[in-house]
């Protein structure tokens, strides 16, 4: 049977669900595609199998009402706690390992503090080591992976830390993290939502949520973010004010395709005249903000 024929004979309410289920993983591929790992091959390679679910489900990236309440990646991580796949260590550290692995987790913070990022990943490593039952030692683990922007270790720490205790706040703030600097904005809310229902008075985990939905939301509409800058909309009134008013204004001003592109022409020469820092601000307005987890405490 053709995956066309199969598709016909499933019933209404199968078939929904079907969507749904490709849509999260149209989602998911195209998360992959932006996390920047991948070579060229490897992201042509997912494009076209996002096109082939596209194609055989019928769906596309507007159909935002197919969208699952949770990622299809956290959805998964649920399932394999629920059935225990992600197991901790059958036997208990000693307590001189207990001490130990402590003594690193300590150095570690120090290292952090220092900006050391590297050494403290190799301290929390050797604390783990020692202690994998410990959540603590995983998710600072993941905060110092984040600051070598190693982003996808950070992840799994994350994921690990919330395996072994999943009321532990700020791992799903720090997978929030971690999600946000890869572009992942959907399921970072996600997180930063699970971190506030723990911890509902952490006003660090507040402050992000607002800035990833920020970011979502200029993700989604970059030109219209631009416009809002106050700096283009100052240069933008200054020079339509002279187009207007100027000597061509007796004759049409802008009333004709060739004094549209000068206008749009002189915009350009004078952004990079009067404010040409501006430009490369532009190109990284998203990046420039910056999150409270920045001046976060170790545990």
């Amino acid at each position: 049977m053709t995956v066309e024929r199969a598709l016909r004979a499933l019933s209404p309410d199968k078939m929904a669900v079907e969507k749904r289920l490709a849509y999260s993983m149209v989602q998911f591929l195209r998360d992959q595609t932006h996390c920047g790992s991948l070579n060229s091959d490897e992201q042509e390679s997912l494009e076209v199998a996002i096109q082939c679910l596209e194609t055989t489900f019928k769906i596309s990236s507007s159909d935002c009402h197919l969208a699952a309440p949770q990622p299809l990646r956290e959805i998964f991580l649920n399932s394999l706690l629920k059935n225990d796949i992600v197991t901790l260590p059958k036997t208990f550290p000693s307590p001189e390992d207990i001490e130990r692995a402590e003594q690193l987790k300590n150095e570690g913070n120090n290292h952090m503090k220092e900006e050391n990022y590297s050494s403290a990943v190799d301290c929390y490593t050797k604390a783990i080591e020692l202690d994998q039952r410990n959540a603590v030692y995983y998710c600072n683990r993941a905060a110092a992976h984040s600051k070598l922007e190693n982003y996808t270790e950070a992840m799994g720490d994350c994921e690990r830390a919330i395996a072994i205790d999943p009321s532990y706040s700020k791992a799903y703030g720090r997978m929030g993290l971690a999600l946000t600097s890869m572009s992942k904005y959907p399921e970072a809310i996600s997180y930063f939502n699970k971190a506030l229902v723990l911890d509902p008075e952490n006003d660090t985990y507040k402050s992000n949520l607002k800035i990833v939905e920020q970011k979502q939301k200029e993700a989604s509409s970059p030109a219209a973010s631009v416009m809002q800058n106050q700096q283009v909309q100052q240069l933008m009134s200054g020079m339509m004010s002279n187009a207007v008013g100027g000597p061509a204004a007796g004759v049409g001003g802008l009333s004709d395709i060739s004094s549209l592109i000068e206008a749009g022409q002189q915009f350009a020469q004078q952004i990079q005249q009067q404010n040409p820092e501006l430009i490369e601000q532009l190109r990284n307005h998203i990046r420039s903000r910056s999150f409270s987890g920045s001046a976060e405490e170790h545990s």
